[in-house]
């Protein structure tokens, strides 16, 4: 069991994500403890409030402090990185402190794994990290790109780094399904584009696959959920269907399509069942790293637009419906 007598340390965990991946290992694990290490002392506060286990530890810091974090991981068994600035519009017209954050935070995470001994760091990225076009997607892969160099870094020292990357999480805060709602007050609902697409997960999802693959990861792997896709059109007439809706046009740093991994990750990308593995550039193609894994082909890319799992409106109704969000 990957949480059982660990102590664990998650990264902006007073967010969507920490809330639920707290909650789950909680209900389902023995952990020796968990950190929780944000820098907001309201939302600590307020999850204390919610969250009173005594196996819950709050810890105030900020992942650009490398002092902090080198205090903070003392005795920690496992990482999980969630700590970003994630806004796309925000990080366009604050670009320093994206990069503080997202690059210069995740060299903090690294140096002060590994100096600590920490045995496992999993690090969260984002479909915007593949062939980025904004900023945001662009401090994303350079994380990306320094958690996995991470293992090398590390060389003989126990500490392994991993990547997960996946799409929208219906209903964390700042999501579209929570704009629709507020401006399908209003009667309109603001499309960017109508041929828009997005993969979607859901936070409950998103933390089991966080679990999941702390349990086979080996150090150096990006691994990458098959979701489905949706039209943003659909979801729009899911929340309300009695509102019309208006194309207001991309917003700078927007894609109209998503994607996980191109073409040009494909000859180093497994298809392992329910996930792909984009698998660490030192790795021969000859050795299999996972049981049942295949070659996803060198012209293979996976995109929202391409993706042959949809989600109809239907579904998505059911699904906000089961999560309490319509």
């Amino acid at each position: 069991m990957p949480f059982d007598n660990q102590v664990v340390l998650i990264t902006g965990a007073t967010g969507s994500f920490g809330n639920e991946i707290v909650r789950q290992i909680l209900a389902g694990y023995k952990p020796a403890k968990i950190i929780v290490f944000s820098r907001d002392e309201l939302k600590q506060y307020e999850m204390s409030q919610r969250v009173s286990s005594p196996d819950v530890r709050y810890f105030l810091g900020d992942v650009r402090d490398k002092d902090r974090l080198y205090r903070a991981f003392q005795g920690v068994d496992i990482v999980i990185h969630a700590a970003a600035q994630k806004q796309v519009p925000a990080a366009e017209y604050n670009p320093f402190e994206a990069i503080q954050t997202n690059i210069l935070g995740a060299k903090n995470i690294i140096d002060a794994a590994i100096d600590r001994n920490v045995k496992k760091v999993i690090a969260l990225s984002s479909d915007k990290a593949a062939n980025p076009i904004n900023l945001y997607g662009a401090t994303k892969l350079c994380a990306d790109k320094l958690f996995i160099a991470g293992n090398a870094y590390a060389s003989r020292d126990k500490t392994r780094f991993c990547v997960v990357r996946y799409g929208n999480v219906i209903g964390s805060r700042g999501s579209v399904v929570q704009l629709f709602k507020e401006k399908a007050k209003l009667g309109t609902i603001p499309i960017t584009d109508e041929r828009m697409t997005r993969f979607w997960i859901t936070l409950p999802q998103a933390a089991e696959f966080v679990t999941d693959k702390l349990k086979i990861m080996k150090g150096g792997e990006i691994f990458i959920p098959k979701l489905p896709s949706m039209k943003i059109t659909d979801l729009a007439k899911v929340i309300a269907p009695e509102c019309k809706t208006h194309a207001i046009g991309i917003r700078p740093g927007e894609k109209l399509h998503e994607i996980m991994f191109s073409e040009d990750d494909a000859h180093s990308t497994v298809d392992v069942g329910n996930f792909y593995v984009i698998r660490p550039a030192w790795l021969k193609e000859k050795i299999k790293y996972f049981d049942h894994e295949k070659p996803v082909g060198d012209r293979f890319a996976y995109s929202s637009e391409t993706n042959d799992n949809w989600l109809t409106a239907d579904k998505m109704k059911d699904l906000l419906v089961k999560l309490k969000l319509l």
